[in-house]
């Protein structure tokens, strides 16, 4: 075991040592010894250090370069030395996050970061948080916090009773609301077309004054961070209203929420404070390996409603805390073992100079893209930039030019009736010298006549 793992800690770190010098994409001649894995199922046992040459010398080479510096595709951040290095030793921990008595470790250390957490991101004091897969598992854990809180108050137990004569809810979203939000509506039998659009602005921030009238039944879903334009809903205006009428807010902050960790770019987020529910990704902007998301509840007493198991004999829950009552999962990895190592790593500077400095980048980009004549489509007020080639096929044909050539790698967008690339600088890894070299390939392969 001991030479198995020192052979598995070697390789990674020659991959992760070759990621400046290789495609960010792999190439066909990268991809096409995957074959040689699509075998039946060996009638007997391999050999382990076999097993791992196997990965290393096909899969490797046929891995996208996203933990690499020009990566800038999907709001993907790297994983920071520390977060990596608590992730292989986590994995050898193999840790049920259960609850304390599973992983006193685990437990302990999602208190811990919970905590730093609220205080990082000015969070209420008694807000409550669940470690969960990502995003969308974070807005479907707070969205049920908030049906069950809402049903509550109208009398109704949503869990033993679910939704059939249930009393109506109401969920209002910005007309530029996320796909995952969505997707959390739909499972949680609140319906993704029942819901009330509000429009938005060229930003795609929700038009506070077009807010419907807002009862004590009505959700209402903002954002910290389009995805886009990296923009904030008016969060303070709404939760203003919304105080008055007595309906619950939620912020999805997948990655935006990171903000209010970088006194720059706090601002963006007065007013995030008094919502009820909150929802981010860890591997997004704070770096740590996949999968990582956390869900924070202003009533801790309502996402242990909505999340907790029906009692089973064989758990005994004898701790203040238990993690498997803030969670839809029972069973899990012990995910926050990572964010914590991400967070002790980089303290309270490390994590602003992370958030400030990589948004300093996207305005690099945009500067530099937009000095070589195209046009940048979004104010860039974050980490995302959005640039037009001209016309929507020419864009286009920019785009997969650009994920061809290899140099990084960006994807594409349509953003209120106009085709784009979007750029999304996240990670820790990526310098100054990394865009200007992008720049130059994009510019470079934007005026290949092969585009045109």
């Amino acid at each position: 075991m001991t030479d198995l793992l020192l052979d598995a800690a070697r390789r990674g770190a020659r991959y992760l040592a070759g990621l400046s010098d290789r495609p960010v994409a792999p190439t066909a001649a990268m991809l096409a010894p995957l074959a040689e894995l699509d075998q039946p199922l060996p009638d007997g046992p391999t050999d382990a250090r076999e097993v791992l040459r196997l990965l290393d010398e096909i899969g490797s080479p046929a891995t996208v370069a996203s933990a690499g510096p020009r990566y800038f595709g999907f709001v993907t951040g790297g994983s920071l030395p520390a977060a990596l290095a608590a992730n292989w030793l986590a994995g050898a921990w193999d840790q049920n996050a259960l609850m304390r008595i599973t992983s006193p470790i685990s437990a302990t250390l999602e208190e811990v970061t919970a905590r730093w957490l609220r205080e990082l991101l000015g969070l209420p004091a008694a807000t409550e948080a669940g470690f969960v897969t990502g995003a969308t598992m974070a807005n479907f854990s707070a969205l049920a916090a908030a049906r069950h809180a809402v049903l509550s108050r109208a009398g109704w137990d949503v869990e033993a009773h679910g939704l059939f004569g249930a009393p109506p809810i109401t969920v209002v979203v910005g007309d530029e609301v996320h796909t995952s939000v969505l997707k959390a509506l739909s499972l949680l039998g609140l319906g993704r077309e029942r819901v009330v659009r509000v429009p938005a602005d060229g930003q795609g921030r929700l038009r506070a004054e077009a807010l419907p009238a807002l009862s004590p039944s009505t959700i209402v879903c903002v954002q910290a961070g389009n995805v886009n334009t990296g923009a904030f809903d008016p969060i303070s205006e709404v939760c203003a209203r919304a105080a008055q009428a007595g309906a619950w807010v939620h912020v999805d902050g997948a990655f935006g929420l990171w903000a209010a960790a970088a006194p720059s770019l706090a601002p963006m987020t007065t007013g995030i404070a008094s919502a009820d529910s909150w929802a981010t990704d860890a591997h997004k902007w704070l770096n740590v390996p996949y999968d990582s998301g956390i869900v924070f509840c202003r009533e801790g007493q309502a996402l242990r409603a909505a999340m907790t198991l029906h009692r089973a004999a064989y758990l005994m829950q004898d701790e203040p805390r238990e993690p498997y009552a803030h969670t839809p999962e029972a069973s899990r990895r012990a995910r926050g073992i990572e964010v914590w190592a991400a967070l002790r790593s980089l303290g309270r500077s490390g994590l602003a100079d992370l958030v400030e400095r990589t948004c300093r980048l996207a305005r690099h980009f945009a500067e530099g893209l937009g000095a070589a004549g195209f046009e940048i489509l979004n104010e860039v007020v974050l980490n995302q930039v959005m640039v037009s080639f001209g016309s929507p096929e020419h864009t286009d044909r920019v785009i997969a030019a650009v994920q061809s050539d290899g140099t990084c790698w960006c994807g594409g967008t349509r953003w209120q009736g106009r085709t784009a690339m979007r750029i999304s600088v996240s990670s820790w890894a990526t310098t100054e010298a990394d865009v200007d070299a992008s720049v130059e390939a994009i510019r470079r392969l934007a005026r290949d006549p092969r585009t045109a």
